[in-house]
């Protein structure tokens, strides 16, 4: 797709556009389902940043439907698959990366800015004639079973390296799980199912790593919907059987900020769950050739719709 010759003042008005688009993608934080809706997002596109993933959630919505896999017109294609004729895509911020030179030094710099750009859905896409699409999901497991017994040693192998050991108990009653932040370890359930040890272990990491993101001792209901939040989008992302509409959602932030609050805690837990994603290598590196095969992160310059 040849890139179209834009006038400043249309340049203008779509950056317009996408701030006004961004600001009530935002702005739906603050209802129980938006919020939920933006952790279905961050699971799925755990490498897309945190804007992204609200434009997407809030776009798709708009459009009455729910956004499981998103990559650019070409990606779609080096995927097996192709956009259907006429389909909208949804526009996000891309990274465009521009080299320069310092006329008070002479030095080569680089400098990053953002465009909009278009991507599309899955449910916006069908298999090209005679092929087989990629497989886009992890495979599935569920919370009592086994399948995911792998992410154990790694989920141990961070709380060792960010100083909480663990510990397993068959003393523990009510709780599948305690994280000591004065004591500094973490203490599991002995006996319980390797994926809902797993599960309980991505809980309790959140709450170890909050205090590396917030500055200041949250109250204990704003902390439990970060960490549950976390929880939630982590085991998501590998595949675990949770639900989302067990996040509690906490209807006290209010106030002239409380969009603000939102966003902040939006981010903590964006960074949090980036901590542990990583940990268990479930976001594609930057430099991986695989990634776009994986994290659908190809995108092009934003278009109305798909060719007709």
């Amino acid at each position: 797709m040849a890139n179209q010759q834009t006038t400043p003042e249309e340049r203008q008005r779509r950056r317009e556009q996408q701030r006004e688009r961004l600001a009530r993608a935002t702005e739906e934080l603050l209802t129980s389902e938006g919020w939920r809706r933006w952790l279905r997002a961050r699971a799925t596109f755990h490498s897309y940043s945190l804007r992204n993933t609200l434009l997407i959630a809030q776009q798709a919505e708009e459009r009455g439907f729910t956004a499981t896999h998103v990559a650019g017109f070409r990606a779609w294609l080096s995927l097996d698959r192709c956009v259907r004729k006429g389909e909208r895509g949804l526009r996000i911020l891309a990274p465009m990366s521009v080299r320069d030179v310092d006329e008070a030094t002479g030095e080569e710099r680089r400098r990053t800015f953002f465009r909009e750009a278009a991507v599309f859905d899955i449910s916006q896409t069908e298999p090209l004639g005679g092929r087989e699409p990629v497989a886009l999901s992890p495979p599935g497991g569920q919370i009592e079973g086994d399948s995911h017994a792998e992410l154990v040693p790694a989920l141990e192998a961070l709380a060792e390296q960010i100083g909480y050991p663990v510990a397993y108990s068959d003393e523990l009653e009510r709780a599948a799980g305690v994280c000591d932040r004065r004591a500094r370890r973490i203490t599991i359930r002995a006996g319980m199912a390797p994926n809902r040890t797993a599960a309980v272990l991505i809980h309790e990491l959140g709450h170890a790593l909050v205090a590396e993101v917030e500055d200041t001792t949250l109250p204990a209901a704003r902390e439990e919907l970060l960490v549950e939040s976390v929880a939630f989008v982590v085991s998501a992302a590998a595949g675990l059987d949770v639900s989302c509409e067990a996040v509690p959602y906490v209807a006290s932030f209010g106030g002239e900020d409380a969009v603000e609050q939102l966003e902040r805690c939006a981010q903590a837990i964006d960074a949090i769950a980036g901590r542990i994603e990583d940990a268990l290598e479930l976001r594609p590196k930057p430099a991986e050739e695989s990634s776009a095969k994986q994290g659908l992160d190809r995108v092009e310059p934003a278009v109305d719709r798909a060719p007709a």
